[in-house]
């Protein structure tokens, strides 16, 4: 297949069944595939349903319009989702959430998961299956926050430690570089500083530390560190002397660091660090798998809606007996202004209105123009491109 023509958009689409419904559907694929293959096409067929009255049919249609809404946005939110969470291979979100990796692509992965449980569990219309649907999908909602909510406190706490470790050497933690021979601890009179030289000044540092204050242990500075512009030096000095030599430091550009050696402080730094680490790479896999299986079950309910409306807004268009076929196209890129042409050619007699419709810009009353374009034949888009990368 060629990736480049091949759509992540479906049209399930319904016709009024001819002397059968068959004869629908092979009219339907001869005049989309006579063209060179405007579309994919497949049979989509909806169980039958008890049907109440018109009234309540119009009021589930409305009900479904908002349930369709909502049952997307949590399929999107659990695909952007699992893009954040697999960071550095997003390209690879799509396939592994819709085609499960397989290499038959969107289309089959759309129909298996209907046929899979297309069997609905319930046999008439009524609200029953929708707080069914509803249930599920905001359950997945729900535990998606609170999954999301531990799992990004758990990064954000991991960044800001990394964040810490990184950095100039101004910010930085000095955890990772300094070490206990670095420093003279434990002394009355004597003190280790850290002091950032600039490499520019570093030759000006080498000649004056010993002078820029009383009382500098000649030859105890030592580069222990370095960045792209600084070193970091240590210097012991007797403890009187430090405000001095500070004072003094600051007019060279070299500047002291606030900074304690602790080493049960910058242990327990270090184990923090590596107890999130472990954490985030503990809750990695199960999270995955979370994501993955609970996808799957949002865009099954997704596709569920979809039937559910497709029947519903044929039975209100083309009348009783319920009798229509459902198809699912899954367009070309390329043609599909041409696929658009088409359809309207072979359905355009299924409305006295559409011939008006199609030249009109004024609003028909009844017809709701800017939710969903509007076409003689029933109409619903599936789009599977569930990732809007910023």
């Amino acid at each position: 297949q060629d990736k480049g023509t091949k759509m992540t958009e479906f049209w399930l689409i319904s016709a009024p069944g001819e002397k059968t419904c068959q004869q629908t559907w092979e009219k339907l694929h001869a005049a989309t595939t006579k063209h060179n293959n405007l579309s994919t096409n497949s049979k989509f067929n909806i169980p039958d349903l008890k049907v109440g009255t018109l009234d309540v049919l119009v009021g589930l249609s409305d009900e479904l319009a908002k349930l369709d809404a909502f049952v997307e946005s949590v399929v999107k939110k659990v695909a952007q989702y699992m893009a954040d969470v697999l960071e550095d291979s997003k390209d690879k979100v799509q396939e592994n959430l819709l085609a499960n990796g397989g290499k038959d692509g969107f289309e089959k992965d759309v129909l298996q998961k209907w046929q899979a449980k297309h069997e609905f569990s319930f046999s008439s219309l009524d609200t029953v299956p929708f707080l069914f649907i509803f249930k599920g999908v905001n359950q997945i909602d729900n535990d998606l926050k609170a999954r999301a909510s531990a799992y990004n406190n758990l990064k954000g706490n991991l960044q800001n430690l990394e964040r810490k470790n990184a950095g100039s050497l101004l910010t930085r933690s000095l955890a990772d570089i300094v070490k206990k021979e670095d420093f003279v601890l434990d002394s009355e009179y004597l003190v280790t500083l850290l002091v950032i030289v600039p490499k520019v000044n570093y030759n000006d540092w080498v000649k004056q530390y010993e002078t820029l204050a009383e009382m500098v242990v000649p030859r105890s500075s030592n580069v222990l560190f370095e960045d792209q512009d600084s070193y970091l030096c240590n210097v012991t000095l007797f403890r009187k002397a430090v405000d001095d030599f500070k004072h003094k430091a600051r007019e060279y550009k070299f500047l002291v660091r606030d900074f304690q050696y602790n080493e049960e402080e910058m242990k327990a730094d270090k184990e923090e660090m590596n107890r999130l680490s472990t954490d985030k790479k503990k809750q990695f896999g199960p999270l995955v798998r979370w994501l993955k299986v609970n996808f799957s079950e949002a865009f099954i309910a997704w596709i569920h809606v979809k039937a559910l409306r497709v029947f519903v807004e044929s039975v209100l268009r083309y009348g009783l007996p319920v009798n229509f076929q459902a198809m699912l196209l899954q367009p070309n890129k390329k043609t599909m202004k041409k696929l658009r042409e088409v359809l309207y050619d072979l359905y355009k007699h299924l409305d006295s209105s559409a011939a008006a419709i199609i030249d009109a810009t004024m609003d028909i009353p009844g017809l709701n123009l800017s939710q969903q374009e509007y076409y003689p034949y029933v109409y619903y888009k599936i789009d599977c491109n569930l990732l809007e990368f910023k």
